[in-house]
């Protein structure tokens, strides 16, 4: 049964659209463009918090990587949100939204010297990925205390989800200490144990095709084994958990589910000492924050049949949804249809697969679809791509980044738009590709 907040959300996304088309801010000038629905981030955001609710104290971050838009994670900053960064450029626009260093988790399996001396000095919690990295600390530091929280991530080798790549808990995982390898338990005891100033540990089991027991279990892991160091070491030395994010979202329907509630049930049947407030606990949620208020919404170019199937090009493909184009078993993606005046499509359906623009074969962003009849001039909304698809830009065919708005609908109807991103010209890819050094070579050769 489909929620009222996801009624909501599904009448909010409809008016927007409407509305961008009748703006001109989606057309034949302007045929790709992503809407963020704010209150559906916020909406988030207060479920999160209502589900973590208790006696312990827990810093919500969101990971950039999911939409590393400066005005969107403003709008979580200002949400109360903190930020979990894992490269210089995510920590530079996470400062610019306004995260102050204490709200900031610099997580990275690589980080430099220089990138460390920065979160060493200014309070930024850090957690490190491995005992090389432990070792590159303990000079910097030089005997000093660092001004922040600093953790030390486990792969605590619980298996994998439906998709390898976003499991992190494998037997081989890059990430983290592999707690099952002979000697891991007994190193990381004596880490803690010769540094008073490591308080935390670390750890993340995976994200999309990841089931809630297989994460619990992680957690679950993590748990366990601060509860048996700091009883070998005879006192409280790991204060925090850093327990990821992962929450997987549903890409099938419009309902939000697994609920952080769910989440937090599976923790507790896993963990029950996790929650009742002897650790300060961090969680890294992206995904599942904005992935169902997303929509790219795109022109349809041309209509075509081939091989007896129907075919729409339009012009959203795998520059926007890359994940979904290579791995569409993985990543589906579901889809409305518009008319040219934005209002939903009804009546007789027919099978088509919807292409992007991108010059190979596999740019297809649904595959044999029943869908109302696809005409020139209508309009394709690709739905839950509130995270990843908006910031994570694919620059095939140098292909321009293309705009994205946020918008609230009011309960008179009326839309408010905000702009987040300007859409990127054909100049700004043309200067990006090297322009102030058009003759560069040329001069090389010639020299």
């Amino acid at each position: 049964m489909t929620s009222g907040s996801a009624h909501r959300r599904a009448d909010a996304r409809d008016a927007a659209l409407a509305h961008a088309v009748r703006e001109g801010l989606l057309g034949p000038r302007s045929p790709l463009i992503g809407l963020l629905d704010v209150d559906g981030v916020l909406d988030a955001v207060d479920a999160l918090n209502e589900a973590f609710a208790g006696p312990a104290t827990v810093q919500h971050t969101f990971a950039a990587k999911a939409c590393g838009l400066v005005p969107v994670l403003r709008l979580l900053a200002d949400a109360g949100m903190g930020c979990e960064v894992a490269s210089p450029g995510e920590l530079e626009q996470a400062l610019a939204a306004g995260f102050p260093y204490d709200r900031i988790v610099f997580d990275s399996p690589a980080k430099t010297v220089e990138e460390l001396e920065f979160a060493l000095a200014h309070g930024i919690a850090i957690n490190l990925d491995n005992f090389q990295e432990l070792a590159r600390v303990d000079r910097l530091l030089a005997g000093r205390e660092p001004a922040g929280p600093i953790g030390l991530r486990v792969n605590p080798q619980v298996g994998a989800g439906a998709i390898g790549a976003m499991s992190t808990a494998t037997a081989t995982s890059k990430f983290g200490v592999a707690l099952r390898d002979p000697g891991a338990v007994e190193a990381m005891t004596e880490a803690f144990a010769a540094r008073p100033w490591l308080n935390r540990l670390h750890a993340h089991v995976g994200s999309q095709g990841c089931p809630l027991p297989l994460i619990a279990r992680g957690v679950g892991v993590a748990h366990d084994l601060a509860e048996r160091i700091n009883e070998r070491l005879g006192r409280t030395r790991i204060t925090g958990l850093d327990i990821g994010g992962g929450l997987p979202v549903n890409f099938d329907d419009e309902d939000d589910r697994p609920t952080y509630a769910d989440y937090v049930a599976e923790l507790r049947a896993a963990a029950p000492g996790l929650l009742d407030g002897r650790y300060t606990l961090v969680t890294e949620f992206g995904r599942s924050l904005l992935a169902k208020s997303g929509t790219v919404a795109t022109l349809v170019e041309y209509t075509k049949s081939a091989g007896g199937r129907q075919i729409a090009v339009t012009h959203a493909g795998a520059q926007v949804a890359t994940r979904t184009v290579f791995m569409p078993d993985s990543w589906p993606l579901r889809v409305g249809i518009f008319d040219a005046s934005g209002r939903p499509k009804q009546g007789p359906t027919q099978v088509v697969d919807i292409a992007g623009p991108c010059c190979f074969a596999g740019d297809l962003t649904a595959i044999g679809r029943e869908l109302p009849v696809v005409e020139p001039g209508d309009v394709v909304a690709l739905y839950d791509t509130g995270a990843y698809y908006f910031s994570s830009h694919f620059s095939y065919n140098s292909l321009p980044r293309p705009a994205v708005y946020g918008y609230r609908t009011g309960s008179d109807g009326q839309v408010r738009l905000a702009s987040v991103r300007a859409a990127q010209s054909v100049r700004e890819v043309v200067e990006e590709s090297g322009l102030a050094q058009v003759d560069a070579l040329v001069e090389l050769r010639a020299g």
